[in-house]
């Protein structure tokens, strides 16, 4: 194809070209956005779903990383008669979401096709900015959109799993096989979508708290969840740790691979409650 021959993809970037028009719109129909909607679209590249996704919906701000990339892009529009997108040449993970403008101070949604390398990165700032976005439809390499959406007692469930299911309802929309991209990578992708307005609906009373012992269970997952978390959070005593568990119901000699979301919870508001280890 032509457009293969444009730019030689950015290996360092992790670049992967969609090139199927077809996939293209059924990625957009699929995705539900609205005519009234703003989006935030993550690595634009060619502009494969920038162009045809600025027909569905009101603006899109675009940030791409690449100078290339970014420079095409703002030639191409004009010629495709797309008056409704805004090019920004930046990194996604410094870009400041707070300041995109929105329409009507309605929260923006996101879309984007993730680089391996700044999926977990990226993960994170959506939750950190998760009071600015409604929504976002993301494609990620299989691997990782399994990890996404793992359920306690296997291999791919972890801290990751449980912080984005606490932040996020998910939904498994599509698979997209490996032959859609230029260059073709070694896995298909998986298209997501994050509904941040449907979060868990049992809340924790200090987040932050909770983020500790979620990542702290994790640290090392061949540990049973007593011996992770006492490497995790050494102001707590073992004995207290122990004691905490056994007030949440959780068996201290399980790995944190089988606790669930609610579990996590409980565990959470015991440390809480009882400000163990803490002067």
């Amino acid at each position: 194809m032509k457009s293969k021959n444009l730019f030689r993809p950015n290996k360092r970037l992790g670049q992967h070209f969609i090139e199927d028009k077809e996939i293209v719109l059924r990625i957009i129909d699929i995705s539900g956005f609205e005519k009234s909607d703003h989006i935030l679209e993550v690595g634009p590249g060619k502009g494969a779903l920038t162009i045809p996704l600025s027909k569905k919906v009101a603006h899109i701000t675009a940030v791409e990383k690449d100078a290339r990339l970014a420079n095409f892009l703002q030639k191409t529009l004009p010629r495709e008669d797309v008056t409704n997108v805004r090019i920004i040449n930046e990194d996604i993970l410094r870009f400041d979401i707070n300041v995109t403008p929105n329409i009507n101070q309605i929260k923006i949604k996101v879309m984007g096709n993730l680089p391996y390398n700044i999926s977990s990165p990226f993960i994170e700032k959506l939750i950190q900015n998760r009071q600015f976005i409604s929504s976002a439809v993301l494609m990620f390499q299989k691997e990782f959109a399994q990890r996404l959406i793992a359920f306690p007692g296997g291999k791919d469930y972890g801290a990751l799993s449980v912080m984005v299911q606490y932040h996020a309802d998910i939904s498994h929309l599509l698979e997209i096989p490996k032959e859609m991209f230029y260059p073709k990578p070694k896995v298909g992708s998986v298209l997501l979508r994050f509904d941040m307005e449907k979060p868990h609906p049992r809340r924790a009373e200090d987040d932050a708290l909770f983020r500790m012992v979620v990542k702290g269970a994790f640290a090392h997952r061949r540990k049973t969840i007593l011996n992770s978390l006492k490497g995790a959070l050494p102001s707590f005593s073992s004995e207290e740790l122990e004691s905490a568990l056994e007030k949440s119901h959780i068996d201290h000699t399980r790995r944190a691979e089988t606790v669930d979301i609610d579990e996590f919870l409980v565990l959470t508001s015991v440390l809480g409650s009882h400000n163990y280890g803490r002067s």
